[in-house]
């Protein structure tokens, strides 16, 4: 008999596509749980549970009900949002996952932060404002309390949205007054979170920036992969793109990294799933800037891939998504490891605002040695918009090659050969 996975998303893009992918190669069948749609009982005709992600309890009910007759073997969740609902689900049902609390945690930046501080670990001093607070007094509190240069932050978005850069008054009560408006929108609205209604702003770290991919097995923080960001986030837009792995930080800051991650795993108490952080690391130590408990956002996933020692040659490589879904369903994963050669992505950059009408250069770009897909994800006749305002890159490339710098070039390189043709989008009147 199969096993049934609950997979718990906000959407069905290409991330979901991918763990529904991995659930087929392993004979699993899915059942999504999602928050599109809270009138209808099966708004889908797929079998898919309505949920509300901003009530993690009553979903975890409906979870429960549902699972009276047909019981859930996992359940995995993607991006943050759903993580608390898979969590109390998962408690529910006696399933291992992360505990409710971590969740919690984990998607709200400032409880997160409060914990991690109150565990004596380097993290930035932080203050919270409500969203109607006067911009001008808050620029004078944190001129008082943090100093500048500081950076303002939502407590529960993700992937650098609505996060800047602030160095005096006026350049925070700018950011402020932008940052308002995003979380003030119709679309941030309808999430109906409650960690929506402020602004998070902590003092500037200066140093090197990387993301470490990892799962926590029972209790025991596994390292999957350390990714460097060669280029400098200083801001005032904190716009990812490259990530390469393996690190070529000294062996000594890789390992101090790792350590600083054990400890946040813990203190936050990270029990069964995924876990993606980010760092900075300068003469101080290592700061914590985030620790999630999902896995790395996007196709970034692309990058990673594995081999098990009792794995055969036709079953090719193990896909990140394979291996949470494995975790999940209890499988021992402790022999899987990462490929030994160098691996990248480069999240594209949204070039300019406006409607995308095309991209030209994918060809050629494909044809840089060392680039294995050129993935164009946004559709023609699409809205771009940047970040700090915009939540979706218009495409990926995924690199791999001997060493991280012949992957970082690769990437750089076809990023070169791509051109965007985008046009103004009409104001809407």
């Amino acid at each position: 008999m199969s096993k049934r996975l609950l997979l718990l998303t906000t959407t069905t893009g290409y991330q979901t596509r991918a763990f529904v992918e991995a659930a087929r190669k392993l004979g699993a069948e899915v059942v999504f749980g999602s928050d599109r749609c809270h009138v209808l009982d099966d708004p889908w005709q797929d079998g898919a549970l309505a949920l509300h992600f901003e009530d993690a309890a009553g979903s975890a009910q409906i979870v429960a009900d549902a699972a009276r007759d047909t019981p859930f073997d996992a359940i995995v969740s993607l991006g943050d949002r759903p993580t608390a609902t898979a969590a109390h689900s998962a408690r529910a049902l006696a399933i291992p996952f992360h505990p409710p609390e971590a969740a919690e945690l984990c998607r709200d930046k400032y409880l997160s932060r409060a914990r991690l501080k109150t565990s004596g670990m380097l993290v930035p001093d932080f203050h919270r404002f409500s969203l109607d607070s006067e911009a001008e007094e808050a620029a004078r509190t944190v001129a008082g309390q943090i100093a500048f240069p500081c950076v303002l932050k939502p407590r529960a978005l993700s992937g650098s949205r609505g996060v800047i850069r602030a160095d005096n008054l006026t350049e925070f009560a700018a950011a402020f007054e932008r940052l308002r408006a995003l979380l003030e929108s119709p679309e941030i609205r309808v999430m109906r979170d409650t960690a929506n209604d402020d602004i998070l702003v902590e003092s500037y770290v200066e140093g090197t920036e990387i993301a470490v991919e990892g799962l926590v097995d029972r209790g025991r923080l596994r390292v999957l992969a350390i990714f460097d960001k060669p280029d400098p986030l200083a801001g005032p837009i904190f716009e990812e793109a490259i990530y390469v792995t393996p690190s070529r930080l000294p062996a000594a800051r890789q390992s101090a990294a790792i350590q600083t991650l054990d400890k946040a795993a813990r203190a936050l108490g990270l029990h069964h799933g995924p876990v993606h952080a980010e760092f900075r690391l300068n003469s101080r130590g290592v700061w914590m800037l985030e620790v999630a408990a999902r896995p790395i956002g996007g196709l970034c996933s692309r990058a990673l891939r594995f081999c098990a020692p009792a794995r055969s040659a036709q079953d090719g490589w193990m896909s990140l998504e394979e291996l949470l879904i494995r975790l999940a369903l209890g499988e021992n994963v402790e022999q899987v490891r990462r490929e030994a050669g160098a691996a990248g992505v480069m999240m594209i950059p949204v070039p300019e605002g406006g409607i995308l009408q095309g991209v030209h250069g994918t060809e050629r770009a494909a044809q840089i040695p060392g680039v294995e897909e050129i993935l164009i994800t946004a559709k023609p006749d699409q809205k771009l918009v940047p970040l700090p305002e915009g939540c979706s890159y218009p495409g990926f490339i995924i690199g791999r090659g001997p060493t991280p710098e012949f992957v970082e070039q690769a990437l750089r390189q076809a990023h070169r050969e791509l051109r965007f043709i985008v046009t103004p989008a009409l104001p809407v009147v």
